[in-house]
């Protein structure tokens, strides 16, 4: 589960240029616009992250005065947005522990690292789901499969020094700009999942219509094994369809091995996807270093590595971000394309 809201350590503060009244804040990966003198280097604070949907109740003045909250999932608020403040990139919010005490009574104590998503009521906000996805539930996405949602890079700065020090290995692929979609078998049956629910067979739901055209319902329950595909379902009707594609299609980027309990490696994923006439996500590298291929030694290289142009279609639109996946210690991370963000509204 995603932290949205959590305590953490304010790493520094430094100046914007041509700017009095605020200055940015730098908490792990993230940089954040302050007001002037609110926070100093080391307090504690609340950090709540793009994505997240902030109710009025926490932080009113998010909504402009010529405005009304926005609404979501009964909740009016408001949702965090990557932007630029007098050139400086701001992404998430910064909230004074101390002004939040009243909301967080029910904690014995506040240390760092905490999660107070749930004290506060701020959950990740999630655009409603086009009709052609939505389906009939059957049910919630199964307990036996890991959901796909690696962590942002931002929020591994520790993590990340070690990495550079340690000789890795990386899968590299796109992150692609779409819906998230398992196909799974379980003791025979074959189902289609969303981020969260299972779905009743339904041919014109596009989940179901990227199974059935790839006829999972044969070759799955034939592999006589419990065994989920995942990956992304891109193209028109989409999300924004950045890849101004005409029709849909989806792509893999892993497999989970039910019985087994673990993700298939990389070159096994790579011979199943052509052994059943699968996509896959496109690669970018299928075994790099982070310092010897890539050339990056720190988090400002890393999320600059993220911004390029996509290899999907023949546009050039500015790709999503960027999915590292080690081959050595089982860890990955995604790092979001901040060009992306700030033209799509991330």
């Amino acid at each position: 589960m995603r932290k949205m809201a959590t305590i953490r350590k304010i790493d520094a503060l430094r100046p914007i240029e041509g700017a009095d009244a605020i200055e940015c804040a730098i908490v792990g990966g993230w940089t954040v616009v302050v007001k002037k003198g609110e926070y100093t280097a080391g307090d504690l604070a609340v950090y709540c992250e793009i994505d997240s949907f902030i109710p009025t109740a926490v932080a009113p003045f998010l909504t402009k005065p010529e405005n009304y909250p926005k609404v979501f999932e009964g909740v009016e608020g408001e949702r965090l947005r990557t932007m630029k403040l007098r050139g400086q990139l701001s992404q998430g919010l910064l909230l004074p522990l101390k002004e939040l005490y009243g909301l967080l009574l029910g904690l014995n104590n506040h240390f760092e690292g905490q999660d107070v998503s749930e004290n506060l009521g701020i959950t990740k906000y999630e655009a409603p789901i086009p009709a052609a996805l939505a389906g009939e539930v059957k049910g919630m996405f199964p307990s036996v499969i890991p959901k796909t949602d690696q962590e942002r890079i931002q929020n591994l700065k520790a993590e990340l020094t070690e990495w550079f020090d340690e000789d890795l290995h990386w899968e590299v692929t796109e992150k692609l700009e779409g819906s998230s979609m398992t196909v799974y078998c379980i003791d025979g049956v074959v189902g289609v999942c969303s981020r969260n629910l299972d779905l009743k067979r339904f041919a014109d739901n596009s989940l179901w219509r990227a199974a059935i055209k790839y006829d999972c319902e044969t070759f799955m329950p034939a592999l006589t094994r419990n065994i989920a595909i995942q990956g992304e379902l891109v193209g028109n009707g989409i999300q924004g369809n950045i890849y101004q594609m005409r029709d849909q299609d989806f792509l893999v980027y892993d497999i989970y091995d039910i019985d087994a309990g673990r993700y298939f490696t990389p070159a096994e994923r790579k011979a199943f996807v052509a052994e059943h006439k699968l996509n896959h996500c496109p690669v970018l590298a299928y075994s790099a270093s982070l310092t010897d291929t890539l050339g990056l030694t720190d988090m400002t290289q890393v999320l600059k590595f993220a911004e390029g142009k996509s290899v999907m279609g023949m546009i050039g639109c500015e790709r999503e971000g960027i999915v590292f996946k080690c081959h050595e210690k089982g860890v990955s991370f995604k790092a979001i394309s901040n060009k992306y963000l700030l033209k799509h509204g991330g």
